[in-house]
């Protein structure tokens, strides 16, 4: 029988900091701390929450008001998804990234009107498609 990885920080009570997020993330803690310097660089905030109708803890990433990136961790990696309507999905999908991250998009299902672009983050390879997308969110309306 397969193993689905379940989302860690479920315990309102034990609040997401560097010592906590290095033993769920693991060796992917690396990647976690450069996708952080990658937000510095875009002058992102990011604040880590704990959602009552999840149960779990979500980091919200924003550029003013605008929500960007929405992360969650998990057994050996940070899960950073970046939400786009649906109307934007072709000029997703037209930026130079990879054609198994296109794949990926394209199968992910919908939420509502929104598309999730979902990156694993276990190493920093993933972060040069990440940021072309990320980007391309935070210029979009």
């Amino acid at each position: 029988m397969e193993t689905i990885n379940n989302i860690e920080l479920r315990d309102e009570s034990i609040y997401p900091d560097e010592v906590v997020l290095n033993k769920i993330l693991g060796q992917s803690y690396k990647a976690y701390t450069d996708l952080l310097e990658l937000f510095q660089k875009y002058e992102l905030n990011y604040e880590w929450h704990y959602y009552h109708d999840g149960k779990a803890w979500l980091c919200k990433v924003q550029k003013k008001k605008k929500t960007i990136v929405w992360m969650s961790a998990w057994k050996g990696f940070m899960q950073a998804t970046i939400y786009f309507p649906l109307r934007l999905l072709d000029e997703v999908l037209a930026l130079e990234i990879a054609e198994a991250l296109k794949e990926k998009i394209i199968n992910t299902k919908n939420v509502g009107k929104s598309k999730p672009c979902i990156f694993e983050v276990r190493s920093k390879e993933i972060l040069l498609d990440f940021e072309k997308v990320m980007e391309f969110k935070i210029i979009s309306k």
